[in-house]
């Protein structure tokens, strides 16, 4: 058989793909499984969206390939929406960048700017994908640590004591995921320094702001941020449009053209009724996102009654989909996981697999009805 190639030696498979597996198997067995792990919205998108879609389906001539840079009106869309909810002008014929879901775009922007080698700061705890994309491009991850003890914010004087020579992207994540900290005005113009002060292409991966959230901030808000910063963001959680896969990078025309020269190898444009439903979507007004946050303030609640009874500390004023929650001294994050997963029937996720500095953590999502974190917590306080 074919060898596999060299650079899948320094990823192993995505640690949800793999549980997920064995959730399913012992559903299959017959086992209650209740699945709090995953932070795929179970919520439908605003009626709007499938309007559009339908729509869009009963044109002529809107079947075939369309433009790698989306539609002309779908960039005005993203654009409108940037300056409405982000006070953030972005020019949409070439500072903005429309993606099949920004996790392709944590690729594209890895592939346009890393050479095998260059260094790329990863936040600890944070998504794994951006560990997994520099691995693949042989490039190598230097991890910064975000810690409780200081706000899950990083310590740039720290950083700055080691030697960022070979640092070409540094990774943030705010809202973060998966501790839940918002950012601050003050955050963001540090890291615009940091990056500057070092030549270093600083991307926040923003797709959280709106969620439990009452002042969504942008990294491109800041005074010459486009010199050094872009954005990713995405439909998937403001809009519950997941499986539609539409997101976005914005920044500056060179930075952007720079991505595209990726992209415009790799695919052959967005289908264009999903662009008229993402369009749709970026068109919402205030009562959409209020009512949606009316929905996740009753999970939450829930959520924090679960991680009550487990003997849970967490925080408040946290953002998000999740409920990320320090567990009691002496209990780790991937047993007290598989405890809950073989005992309760009960499937979350350990703090661990977003880094060494999850230990002593767990992640509970929003993503299900309160019926079912009621179960939950059900299940657990009869056990108790």
């Amino acid at each position: 058989m074919t060898a596999k190639a060299n650079r899948l030696n320094s990823v192993k498979e995505y640690y949800f793909s793999r549980k997920l597996r064995e959730v399913r198997q012992l559903k299959a067995a017959g086992k209650p499984i209740i699945n709090i792990g995953i932070g795929s919205p179970d919520l439908d998108p605003p009626i709007t969206v499938s309007r559009a879609m339908q729509n869009a389906l009963e044109q002529n001539n809107i079947h075939g390939y369309q433009s790698y840079q989306g539609l002309p009106e779908f960039r005005a869309a993203i654009s409108n929406f940037y300056n409405k909810y982000y006070d953030v002008d972005i020019n949409p014929e070439n500072e903005i960048l429309p993606l099949m879901g920004s996790k392709e775009g944590i690729m594209h922007i890895s592939m346009a700017f890393l050479n095998v080698g260059d260094e790329v700061l990863i936040p600890n705890p944070g998504y794994p994908t951006y560990t997994s994309v520099t691995n693949l491009l042989e490039a190598k991850p230097v991890y910064y640590d975000l810690v409780d003890e200081n706000n899950w914010l990083p310590d740039l004087e720290t950083l700055e004591k080691s030697d960022l020579s070979k640092v070409k992207l540094m990774w943030v994540n705010y809202p973060h995921m998966p501790t839940g900290k918002k950012p601050t005005k003050e955050l963001f113009k540090n890291l615009i320094a940091f990056a500057k002060k070092y030549d270093i292409i600083l991307i926040n991966d923003n797709p959280y702001s709106f969620i439990l959230n009452d002042n969504p901030l942008s990294i491109l808000n800041i005074d010459g941020a486009k010199e050094v910063a872009l954005e990713l963001n995405s439909l998937s959680k403001t809009f519950n449009m997941a499986g539609w896969r539409v997101g976005m990078l914005l920044g500056s025309a060179e930075h952007m053209n720079t991505v595209l020269q990726v992209k415009s190898n790799m695919d052959s444009g967005m289908f264009y009724g999903i662009q008229q439903g993402a369009i749709a979507a970026l068109q919402s007004d205030n009562s959409w996102f209020n009512n949606l946050n009316i929905i996740y303030e009753k999970r939450r609640n829930i959520a924090w009654k679960i991680a009550d009874a487990l003997g849970c500390t967490y925080d408040k004023d946290a953002s998000g989909l999740f409920v990320w929650a320090k567990l009691p001294i002496g209990l780790t994050a991937v047993q007290t996981a598989d405890d809950l997963l073989y005992t309760y029937d009960v499937f979350l996720a350990p703090g661990t697999i977003f880094g060494t500095n999850g230990e002593g953590y767990i992640r509970l999502s929003l993503c299900v009805t309160e019926e079912v974190l009621s179960e939950v917590l059900s299940r657990i306080l009869r056990a108790n």
